[in-house]
Protein backbone atom coordinates (compact mmCIF):
# COMPACT_ATOMS: atom_id res chain seq x y z
CA UNK A 1 0.00 0.00 0.00
CA UNK A 2 1.35 3.45 -0.90
CA UNK A 3 0.47 6.94 0.19
CA UNK A 4 -0.08 9.96 -2.00
CA UNK A 5 3.56 10.92 -1.58
CA UNK A 6 4.70 7.58 -2.93
CA UNK A 7 5.90 6.27 0.44
CA UNK A 8 5.23 2.63 1.23
CA UNK A 9 3.04 2.12 4.26
CA UNK A 10 3.96 -0.60 6.74
CA UNK A 11 1.99 -3.82 6.75
CA UNK A 12 1.85 -3.93 10.52
CA UNK A 13 3.86 -4.04 13.74
CA UNK A 14 5.34 -7.46 12.92
CA UNK A 15 7.27 -5.97 9.99
CA UNK A 16 9.63 -4.15 12.37
CA UNK A 17 13.09 -5.66 12.60
CA UNK A 18 13.57 -6.41 16.26
CA UNK A 19 17.34 -6.53 16.00
CA UNK A 20 17.69 -3.02 14.58
CA UNK A 21 17.60 -0.88 17.74
CA UNK A 22 19.83 -3.24 19.79
CA UNK A 23 22.33 -3.36 16.91
CA UNK A 24 22.37 0.42 16.65
CA UNK A 25 22.81 0.77 20.42
CA UNK A 26 25.77 -1.61 20.25
CA UNK A 27 27.27 0.36 17.34
CA UNK A 28 26.85 3.66 19.18
CA UNK A 29 28.41 2.13 22.30
CA UNK A 30 31.44 0.86 20.39
CA UNK A 31 31.92 4.19 18.62
CA UNK A 32 31.55 6.03 21.93
CA UNK A 33 34.29 3.85 23.39
CA UNK A 34 36.42 4.52 20.30
CA UNK A 35 35.85 8.25 20.69
CA UNK A 36 37.20 8.05 24.23
CA UNK A 37 40.22 5.99 23.20
CA UNK A 38 41.32 7.53 19.89
CA UNK A 39 43.32 10.71 19.62
CA UNK A 40 46.89 12.00 19.72
CA UNK A 41 47.27 9.94 22.90
CA UNK A 42 45.80 6.47 22.42
CA UNK A 43 44.18 4.97 25.49
CA UNK A 44 43.59 1.26 25.91
CA UNK A 45 40.44 -0.12 27.53
CA UNK A 46 42.27 -0.84 30.83
CA UNK A 47 43.64 2.71 30.81
CA UNK A 48 40.15 4.08 30.17
CA UNK A 49 38.70 2.08 33.05
CA UNK A 50 41.52 3.14 35.34
CA UNK A 51 41.06 6.79 34.45
CA UNK A 52 37.30 6.57 35.04
CA UNK A 53 37.81 4.93 38.43
CA UNK A 54 40.42 7.50 39.48
CA UNK A 55 43.22 4.95 39.72
CA UNK A 56 44.97 5.78 36.46
CA UNK A 57 47.54 8.37 35.51
CA UNK A 58 46.58 11.97 36.12
CA UNK A 59 47.32 12.87 32.49
CA UNK A 60 44.99 10.12 31.27
CA UNK A 61 42.26 11.28 33.64
CA UNK A 62 42.50 14.86 32.36
CA UNK A 63 42.46 13.73 28.72
CA UNK A 64 39.48 11.48 29.28
CA UNK A 65 37.27 13.51 31.59
CA UNK A 66 38.02 17.05 30.46
CA UNK A 67 38.60 16.60 26.72
CA UNK A 68 37.21 13.40 25.25
CA UNK A 69 34.20 12.61 27.42
CA UNK A 70 32.44 15.96 26.76
CA UNK A 71 33.26 15.63 23.06
CA UNK A 72 31.83 12.11 22.88
CA UNK A 73 28.71 13.06 24.85
CA UNK A 74 28.06 15.98 22.53
CA UNK A 75 28.59 13.79 19.45
CA UNK A 76 26.01 11.30 20.70
CA UNK A 77 23.42 13.87 21.78
CA UNK A 78 23.79 16.19 18.78
CA UNK A 79 23.94 13.34 16.28
CA UNK A 80 20.84 11.77 17.83
CA UNK A 81 19.05 15.10 17.75
CA UNK A 82 19.87 15.79 14.10
CA UNK A 83 18.83 12.30 12.99
CA UNK A 84 15.60 12.49 14.97
CA UNK A 85 14.82 15.99 13.66
CA UNK A 86 15.39 14.88 10.08
CA UNK A 87 13.05 11.90 10.47
CA UNK A 88 10.38 14.06 12.11
CA UNK A 89 10.55 16.71 9.39
CA UNK A 90 10.34 14.08 6.67
CA UNK A 91 7.30 12.61 8.40
CA UNK A 92 5.65 16.00 8.77
CA UNK A 93 6.34 17.19 5.22
CA UNK A 94 5.82 13.71 3.73
CA UNK A 95 8.95 14.32 1.72
CA UNK A 96 12.22 12.34 1.72
CA UNK A 97 14.35 15.45 1.22
CA UNK A 98 13.09 17.30 4.26
CA UNK A 99 15.94 17.95 6.68
CA UNK A 100 16.90 20.81 9.01
CA UNK A 101 20.15 21.56 7.15
CA UNK A 102 18.36 21.91 3.80
CA UNK A 103 15.70 24.21 5.21
CA UNK A 104 18.00 26.74 6.82
CA UNK A 105 17.49 25.81 10.48
CA UNK A 106 21.21 25.45 11.37
CA UNK A 107 22.13 28.52 9.31
CA UNK A 108 19.43 30.62 10.97
CA UNK A 109 20.40 29.34 14.41
CA UNK A 110 24.02 30.23 13.66
CA UNK A 111 23.00 33.71 12.50
CA UNK A 112 21.06 34.39 15.69
CA UNK A 113 23.90 33.10 17.86
CA UNK A 114 26.59 35.00 15.94
CA UNK A 115 24.56 38.20 16.03
CA UNK A 116 24.22 38.09 19.80
CA UNK A 117 27.95 37.36 20.19
CA UNK A 118 28.91 40.18 17.82
CA UNK A 119 26.66 42.60 19.68
CA UNK A 120 28.18 41.57 23.00
CA UNK A 121 24.89 40.18 24.34
CA UNK A 122 26.22 36.65 24.84
CA UNK A 123 29.45 34.73 25.03
CA UNK A 124 30.10 31.13 23.99
CA UNK A 125 29.28 29.81 27.48
CA UNK A 126 26.19 31.92 28.13
CA UNK A 127 22.72 30.40 28.51
CA UNK A 128 21.48 33.16 26.23
CA UNK A 129 23.36 31.63 23.31
CA UNK A 130 21.24 28.46 22.90
CA UNK A 131 18.09 30.51 23.49
CA UNK A 132 19.04 32.88 20.67
CA UNK A 133 19.93 29.95 18.39
CA UNK A 134 16.61 28.23 19.16
CA UNK A 135 14.68 31.38 18.25
CA UNK A 136 16.59 31.64 14.98
CA UNK A 137 15.93 28.01 14.09
CA UNK A 138 12.25 28.30 15.01
CA UNK A 139 11.83 31.33 12.77
CA UNK A 140 13.48 29.60 9.81
CA UNK A 141 11.35 26.43 10.02
CA UNK A 142 8.20 28.47 10.60
CA UNK A 143 8.97 30.61 7.54
CA UNK A 144 9.61 27.53 5.44
CA UNK A 145 6.34 25.85 6.36
CA UNK A 146 4.47 29.14 5.87
CA UNK A 147 6.05 29.87 2.48
CA UNK A 148 5.98 26.36 1.05
CA UNK A 149 2.49 25.52 2.29
CA UNK A 150 0.98 22.25 3.36
CA UNK A 151 1.27 20.35 0.08
CA UNK A 152 4.47 21.83 -1.29
CA UNK A 153 6.25 20.21 -4.19
CA UNK A 154 9.80 19.01 -3.82
CA UNK A 155 11.10 21.88 -5.93
CA UNK A 156 9.26 24.49 -3.84
CA UNK A 157 10.69 23.03 -0.64
CA UNK A 158 14.23 23.13 -1.98
CA UNK A 159 13.89 26.68 -3.31
CA UNK A 160 12.32 27.91 -0.06
CA UNK A 161 15.05 26.29 1.98
CA UNK A 162 17.71 27.80 -0.29
CA UNK A 163 16.22 31.27 0.17
CA UNK A 164 16.09 30.95 3.97
CA UNK A 165 19.64 29.54 4.10
CA UNK A 166 20.99 32.29 1.85
CA UNK A 167 19.36 35.01 3.92
CA UNK A 168 20.72 33.53 7.15
CA UNK A 169 24.17 33.14 5.61
CA UNK A 170 24.19 36.75 4.45
CA UNK A 171 23.11 37.89 7.91
CA UNK A 172 25.90 35.84 9.49
CA UNK A 173 28.49 37.34 7.16
CA UNK A 174 27.21 40.84 7.95
CA UNK A 175 27.35 40.18 11.69
CA UNK A 176 30.94 38.97 11.36
CA UNK A 177 31.90 42.03 9.29
CA UNK A 178 30.43 44.33 11.92
CA UNK A 179 32.15 42.54 14.80
CA UNK A 180 34.31 44.97 16.73
CA UNK A 181 36.95 42.36 17.50
CA UNK A 182 38.58 40.73 14.42
CA UNK A 183 39.77 37.81 16.53
CA UNK A 184 36.18 37.17 17.59
CA UNK A 185 35.15 37.15 13.94
CA UNK A 186 37.86 34.58 13.15
CA UNK A 187 36.75 32.43 16.06
CA UNK A 188 33.14 32.62 14.86
CA UNK A 189 34.20 31.60 11.33
CA UNK A 190 35.84 28.43 12.63
CA UNK A 191 32.88 27.77 14.95
CA UNK A 192 30.45 27.97 12.02
CA UNK A 193 32.30 25.16 10.26
CA UNK A 194 31.00 22.79 12.91
CA UNK A 195 33.34 21.31 15.47
CA UNK A 196 33.35 19.33 18.69
CA UNK A 197 36.91 20.29 19.61
CA UNK A 198 37.75 21.91 22.92
CA UNK A 199 34.30 21.35 24.35
CA UNK A 200 33.79 20.98 28.08
CA UNK A 201 31.09 19.64 30.35
CA UNK A 202 29.77 23.19 30.49
CA UNK A 203 28.85 22.87 26.81
CA UNK A 204 27.16 19.54 27.54
CA UNK A 205 25.06 21.09 30.30
CA UNK A 206 24.15 23.96 27.98
CA UNK A 207 22.86 21.74 25.18
CA UNK A 208 21.63 18.53 26.78
CA UNK A 209 18.52 19.86 28.59
CA UNK A 210 17.24 21.45 25.38
CA UNK A 211 18.02 18.31 23.37
CA UNK A 212 16.11 16.15 25.85
CA UNK A 213 13.08 18.44 25.68
CA UNK A 214 13.22 18.48 21.88
CA UNK A 215 13.49 14.68 21.71
CA UNK A 216 10.43 14.29 23.93
CA UNK A 217 8.44 16.75 21.81
CA UNK A 218 9.30 15.03 18.54
CA UNK A 219 8.63 11.57 19.97
CA UNK A 220 5.08 12.50 21.00
CA UNK A 221 4.03 12.70 17.35
CA UNK A 222 5.45 9.36 16.24
CA UNK A 223 2.06 7.66 15.93
CA UNK A 224 0.59 10.56 13.97
CA UNK A 225 3.28 10.40 11.27
CA UNK A 226 1.94 7.05 10.05
CA UNK A 227 -1.56 8.50 9.60
CA UNK A 228 -0.13 11.68 8.10
CA UNK A 229 1.53 9.68 5.32
CA UNK A 230 -1.99 9.16 3.94
CA UNK A 231 -2.46 12.92 3.63
CA UNK A 232 -3.60 15.67 5.99
CA UNK A 233 -7.32 15.15 5.36
CA UNK A 234 -7.09 11.43 5.97
CA UNK A 235 -4.99 12.00 9.09
CA UNK A 236 -7.52 14.53 10.40
CA UNK A 237 -10.34 12.05 9.81
CA UNK A 238 -8.40 9.55 11.93
CA UNK A 239 -8.25 12.00 14.81
CA UNK A 240 -4.83 13.55 14.24
CA UNK A 241 -4.61 17.24 15.21
CA UNK A 242 -2.52 18.25 12.21
CA UNK A 243 -1.98 21.88 13.18
CA UNK A 244 -0.91 20.89 16.68
CA UNK A 245 1.45 18.25 15.27
CA UNK A 246 2.97 20.79 12.90
CA UNK A 247 3.64 23.23 15.72
CA UNK A 248 5.14 20.52 17.96
CA UNK A 249 7.51 19.37 15.20
CA UNK A 250 8.57 22.93 14.36
CA UNK A 251 9.15 23.69 18.03
CA UNK A 252 11.01 20.44 18.66
CA UNK A 253 13.27 20.86 15.64
CA UNK A 254 13.98 24.48 16.57
CA UNK A 255 14.88 23.65 20.17
CA UNK A 256 17.07 20.68 19.29
CA UNK A 257 18.85 22.17 16.29
CA UNK A 258 19.27 25.54 17.96
CA UNK A 259 20.87 24.02 21.05
CA UNK A 260 23.13 21.84 18.90
CA UNK A 261 24.33 24.75 16.79
CA UNK A 262 24.92 26.86 19.89
CA UNK A 263 27.61 24.49 21.18
CA UNK A 264 28.96 22.82 18.03
CA UNK A 265 28.26 25.13 15.11
CA UNK A 266 26.65 24.03 11.85
CA UNK A 267 26.89 20.27 11.25
CA UNK A 268 25.05 19.51 8.04
CA UNK A 269 23.44 16.48 6.39
CA UNK A 270 23.27 14.17 9.42
CA UNK A 271 19.52 14.80 9.51
CA UNK A 272 19.23 13.88 5.84
CA UNK A 273 21.48 10.83 5.67
CA UNK A 274 20.50 9.03 8.89
CA UNK A 275 16.74 8.66 8.14
CA UNK A 276 17.44 7.46 4.60
CA UNK A 277 19.81 4.77 5.81
CA UNK A 278 17.23 3.50 8.31
CA UNK A 279 14.02 3.85 6.28
CA UNK A 280 14.27 0.53 4.38
CA UNK A 281 15.06 -1.27 7.63
CA UNK A 282 11.77 -0.15 9.22
CA UNK A 283 9.70 -0.91 6.11
CA UNK A 284 9.33 2.83 5.37
CA UNK A 285 7.19 3.27 8.50
CA UNK A 286 7.53 6.93 9.63
CA UNK A 287 6.34 6.05 13.12
CA UNK A 288 9.11 3.49 13.61
CA UNK A 289 11.79 5.58 11.92
CA UNK A 290 12.39 8.13 14.67
CA UNK A 291 14.47 6.14 17.17
CA UNK A 292 16.59 4.28 14.58
CA UNK A 293 17.24 7.54 12.72
CA UNK A 294 18.34 9.21 15.95
CA UNK A 295 20.69 6.35 16.83
CA UNK A 296 22.05 6.29 13.28
CA UNK A 297 22.68 10.04 13.53
CA UNK A 298 24.59 9.51 16.78
CA UNK A 299 26.68 6.78 15.16
CA UNK A 300 27.40 8.91 12.08
CA UNK A 301 28.54 11.93 14.06
CA UNK A 302 30.67 9.80 16.38
CA UNK A 303 32.29 8.15 13.37
CA UNK A 304 32.89 11.50 11.67
CA UNK A 305 34.41 12.96 14.84
CA UNK A 306 36.74 9.96 15.14
CA UNK A 307 37.67 10.30 11.46
CA UNK A 308 38.74 13.94 11.77
CA UNK A 309 41.21 12.92 14.47
CA UNK A 310 42.90 10.19 12.44
CA UNK A 311 42.90 11.81 8.97
CA UNK A 312 46.45 13.12 8.46
CA UNK A 313 46.40 16.90 8.07
CA UNK A 314 48.53 19.87 9.10
CA UNK A 315 45.57 21.42 10.93
CA UNK A 316 42.48 19.88 12.48
CA UNK A 317 39.67 19.17 10.05
CA UNK A 318 36.29 20.42 11.25
CA UNK A 319 33.67 17.70 11.62
CA UNK A 320 31.07 19.91 9.89
CA UNK A 321 33.32 20.06 6.83
CA UNK A 322 33.60 16.26 6.74
CA UNK A 323 29.85 15.68 7.10
CA UNK A 324 29.23 18.15 4.27
CA UNK A 325 31.77 16.41 2.01
CA UNK A 326 29.98 13.12 2.63
CA UNK A 327 26.46 14.54 2.64
CA UNK A 328 26.51 16.59 -0.57
CA UNK A 329 27.06 13.59 -2.91
CA UNK A 330 24.37 11.73 -0.97
CA UNK A 331 22.02 14.67 -1.45
CA UNK A 332 22.76 14.82 -5.17
CA UNK A 333 22.00 11.10 -5.44
CA UNK A 334 18.64 11.70 -3.78
CA UNK A 335 17.96 14.56 -6.19
CA UNK A 336 18.59 12.21 -9.11
CA UNK A 337 16.16 9.70 -7.63
CA UNK A 338 13.56 12.45 -7.18
CA UNK A 339 13.84 13.88 -10.70
CA UNK A 340 10.24 13.07 -11.53
CA UNK A 341 8.99 14.93 -8.46
CA UNK A 342 11.17 17.91 -9.30
CA UNK A 343 9.98 17.92 -12.88
CA UNK A 344 6.40 17.86 -11.59
CA UNK A 345 7.14 20.94 -9.50
CA UNK A 346 8.05 22.86 -12.64
CA UNK A 347 4.73 22.39 -14.35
Amino acid sequence: MTSGSGATLPAGPKTARLWLVPALLLLVGLLFLGSLAIGPVRLSVPELLAALSGRGKEAHRIILLELRLPRALLAVSIGFMLGLAGAAMQGLMRNPLAAPSLFGAPQSAAFAAVATISLGLNDTLSWGLPVAAILGAFLSVFLLVAIAGRNASLLLLILSGLAVSSLAGAGTALAMNLAANPFAALEIAFWLMGSLEDRSMRHVTLALPFILVASLLLSTGRGAFRALSLGEEAAASLGVAVERLRFIVILGVAIGVGASVAVAGSIAFIGLVAPHLMRPLVNHDPARLLLPAGLAGAALLLAADIAVRIIPAQSDIKVGVLTAIIGVPFFLLLIVRQRKSLAGGLT
